[in-house]
């Protein structure tokens, strides 16, 4: 589990290209064969994935000071890859692509498996502390009735679909859901907003080997970019806004950890104000 610390805006000013994506980028999200964590202490998010090509069980480590990975904590799941099923103390659950799951708080036994282990499945994950148990609950992307935000003239049309939110799943404090822009649509969350009482991480998918996506970050009046490609992620602390414009049309999972679960609690940015 690698471990990310916090930043001061002020600091971030003085960041490199370099230093941004040393401190913010999760290169590899998708490693065949292994857990891939990124343990963040901007509100303690754990963000990561899962490529199954045989069972593999999520463990906590040292890092976190427990005996089982959600003794303290609640966990967030999508399959983003084949088909591929999570085993929570030996109850099982198939998740097809974007099926979803979320884990509350004292599952001690967490195993991956893949259907077809050499077409194996995609489970990105993210974590955070829980002070509640809440019930486990599958949730397939048919069933959600997606936000549709955005138009194709502002190159901006999307579906927004909720998966861990207070309307749909009990949770202590992780919201989790995907975006997902139309053919022809480039730019997601502008005009963009910050919203200082929570954090968020952006999972980029389903993108071309030739793409890329520019991930627009910093203080509003002091923005700055990180290029991310497919099945890569990145942080955003809370004084930050997080937007981004691809070269081609693309889909991500956001993931939010802070003191509230409100969807709409955003502090909106002026166009005017952005430099």
């Amino acid at each position: 589990m690698e471990i990310r610390y916090s930043h001061h805006p002020e600091d971030f000013k003085t960041y490199t290209t370099a230093k941004m994506r040393q401190e913010f980028l999760i290169p590899e999200v998708m490693v065949p064969g292994k857990i891939t964590l990124v343990y963040s202490h901007v509100d303690r998010i754990i963000a990561g994935g899962v490529v199954p090509v045989e069972p593999l069980s999520l463990e906590a480590g040292k890092e976190m000071g427990v005996e089982f990975f959600l003794e303290r904590r609640e966990l967030g799941i999508i399959n983003v890859g084949p088909q591929g099923t999570v085993t929570l103390d030996g109850e099982s659950y198939v998740l097809d692509k974007t099926d979803g799951l979320y884990v509350g708080l004292g599952v001690k036994k967490i195993v991956f498996t893949s259907t077809d282990p050499k077409n194996p499945a995609r489970f990105y994950i993210n974590s955070t502390p829980a002070h509640k148990a809440y019930p486990t609950v599958k949730i397939l992307r048919k069933d959600i009735q997606p936000r549709e935000l955005g138009s194709l003239a502002q190159s901006n049309e999307r579906k927004i679909y909720q998966y861990i939110v207070p309307q749909r799943v009990q949770s202590c404090q992780l919201v989790m859901g995907m975006t997902a822009l139309a053919t022809g649509s480039m730019w997601n969350t502008m005009p963009t907003h910050t919203h200082e009482r929570r954090m968020e991480v952006y999972f980029y998918f389903d993108m071309p080997e030739d793409s890329v996506v520019f991930h627009m970050m910093g203080q509003p009046t002091e923005t700055r970019h990180i290029v991310l490609r497919n099945e890569q992620a990145v942080i955003s602390p809370s004084w930050s806004i997080h937007s981004g414009v691809g070269t081609v049309n693309y889909t991500f999972i956001w993931g939010m950890a802070g003191e509230n679960q409100t969807f709409d609690d955003m502090d909106h940015v002026p166009m005017s104000v952005l430099k």
